[in-house]
């Protein structure tokens, strides 16, 4: 669906490509990153992790998270720049893309978590990001304010088309790191004929965060993101990125 790899909503194909780019020569990182992962803005930003701990804390492409596979996105990231929010305070529902964001993140990693035999079965976008300073507290206020204002809904506006977020209701969320959030949304798909339903849970620790966005390209309820995506990126980053 939105998720950076083809999306088909009505017939409607669209693409969510994220900005990858390497910025100025002294902010390049050592090594050119790889597809769906962004070098750090700025390489003295304070209290972030590292791209090169952030990139270990991840899920690597070819490792399972219970019946899910993992594999990086060959598109880039998703939920990019052209994926906007009206009003404006809803944005952190939509997307946390840097430049759309505030603040930006110093560095982010993305994957995609499926089953590959199954062409219309759920699929999440994990993304790990690093922040500087309080931008990761900021982030997760940020997605408090926008679940209150933008419970009855909003419009996503994309790069060819918007859709209708008809309801966001607030859910339990994982106890996990310093704090969490949990969202459903419930969406009327581009034609304004047929109601789909997403996940988000973020997950703070520290200065980074952990995000995870549900979704099949169906009319079924999915009814969360699955707990053993969330639980693989959570013990492998607990394991990694902390060490």
């Amino acid at each position: 669906m939105r998720t950076g790899v083809a999306f088909l909503l009505g017939g409607l194909l669209l693409a969510g490509c994220g900005d990858a780019s390497d910025g100025d020569d002294k902010a390049k990182p050592t090594s050119k990153p790889t597809p769906g992962e962004s070098a750090p803005a700025a390489p003295d930003t304070a209290g972030a992790l590292t791209a090169d701990r952030l990139k270990a804390a991840a899920l690597a492409d070819g490792e399972k998270a219970g019946r899910y596979t993992v594999s990086e996105y060959t598109l880039g990231a998703p939920l990019g720049e052209a994926y906007n929010a009206v009003p404006a305070v809803c944005q952190p529902l939509v997307s946390l893309a840097k430049e759309v964001a505030d603040p930006d993140p110093a560095a982010e990693v993305h994957r995609k978590v499926d089953v590959p035999e199954e062409l219309t079965g759920t699929t999440v976008a994990v993304t790990l990001r690093a922040y500087g300073s309080q931008g990761a507290a900021t982030v997760l206020k940020n997605l408090n304010t926008a679940g209150k204002q933008c419970a009855g809904g909003f419009t996503e506006q994309r790069a060819v088309a918007q859709a209708q977020y008809l309801k966001v209701e607030t859910l339990p969320a994982p106890k996990l790191g310093d704090e969490a959030v949990a969202f459903k949304f419930t969406i009327l798909d581009v034609k304004g004929s047929l109601k789909l339903y997403e996940y988000l849970t973020v997950v703070r620790s520290g200065t980074t965060t952990l995000s995870f966005r549900g979704e099949i390209t169906d009319t079924k309820d999915i009814g969360g993101v699955p707990p053993e995506v969330i639980d693989a990126q959570w013990k492998k980053f607990e394991g990694t990125a902390r060490t």
